[in-house]
């Protein structure tokens, strides 16, 4: 395998950081901007980066991710996870670079009994979910070569996420309630970024499942975070109806990989050990 120049957009977020980690592990030359070096709703500005950086590959990995905000700013949303997704995959198609756009589970509306697959029907219910398949339509139709990983329920050691919240919460508090109406991959970002990394190695194109083995509930996650870490609080079921959160969240979400020539992570549960394992200490406040 040839080495490459790879340039990753939002450098600086929980996944971003675990990206340009894995891309120099693997010998890779790598452009890594944050949000403060490149704002990738600015067209002008991604072009003048793309022209400066000419990368073998671009991963996006430049996100609005606050789901419940987006429900009252879906403008803003989708002006970062829609056009901004585009401006990167049409400068990337200037300079004939592929384009790993990472997209989600939110994409669909979460009413199957089966893992989704690449060619699921897509029906997001919410703004953020919404704003997620705008960006998957615009990279599509920016003429280059791009490839659409759909991954779910991220955490690692670089961002708030729901297991270090639960470690916390599980070390303060003798009892506590969590949802067990959503199910979904959760999906460690210390696997997730190699694989992404992998699939710009392979010049992978079209849609393509990549997220933690099996599937499980919140709940079921939290669970296994305290089995993991020896911690006892009693928890108690909760529906995602009493938590009056204001983006809804799909039911069932569960992604199905089906191409031959995609990464696989392991199974959720070893990217929870991974993850512990690799931020012994660092539970955030």
């Amino acid at each position: 395998m040839c080495a490459m120049r790879l340039l990753v957009t939002g450098a600086a977020g929980m996944l971003g950081r675990d990206v340009v980690a894995a891309a120099g592990d693997a010998g890779h030359e790598v452009v890594a901007l944050a949000r403060a070096d490149l704002d990738i709703a600015d067209a002008a500005a991604v072009l003048a980066a793309m022209k400066i950086a000419r990368p073998d590959a671009v991963i996006n990995c430049a996100a609005w991710t606050d789901v419940d905000g987006a429900e009252a700013a879906e403008a803003e949303a989708t002006t970062v996870n829609g056009s901004g997704a585009g401006n990167v995959a049409i400068a990337a198609a200037q300079h004939d670079a592929l384009t790993v756009q990472v997209s989600s589970d939110y994409v669909f509306d979460g009413l199957a009994t089966e893992p989704y697959t690449e060619d699921a029907a897509t029906a997001p219910q919410s703004a953020y979910g919404r704003s997620k398949l705008a960006g998957e339509l615009a990279v599509q139709a920016a003429g280059g070569p791009a490839a659409v990983v759909r991954a779910s329920w991220l955490f690692g050691p670089h961002g708030r996420n729901f297991v270090d919240t639960m470690r916390r919460l599980g070390a303060e508090r003798d009892e506590l309630a969590v949802v067990d109406d959503q199910v979904g991959c959760p999906t460690y970002t210390g696997h997730l970024a190699p694989a992404l990394v992998a699939v710009a190695e392979r010049s992978l194109t079209g849609t393509l499942h990549v997220a933690g083995g099996g599937y499980c509930s919140w709940r079921d996650l939290a669970i296994a975070t305290f089995e993991e870490t020896g911690l006892t609080p009693t928890v108690r079921a909760q529906s995602t109806a009493d938590l009056g959160r204001p983006a809804p969240r799909p039911a069932f979400s569960a992604l199905a990989g089906t191409r031959e020539d995609a990464p696989v992570l392991p199974h959720w549960r070893d990217g929870l050990r991974a993850h512990l394992a690799r931020t012994p200490q660092e539970v955030p406040t």
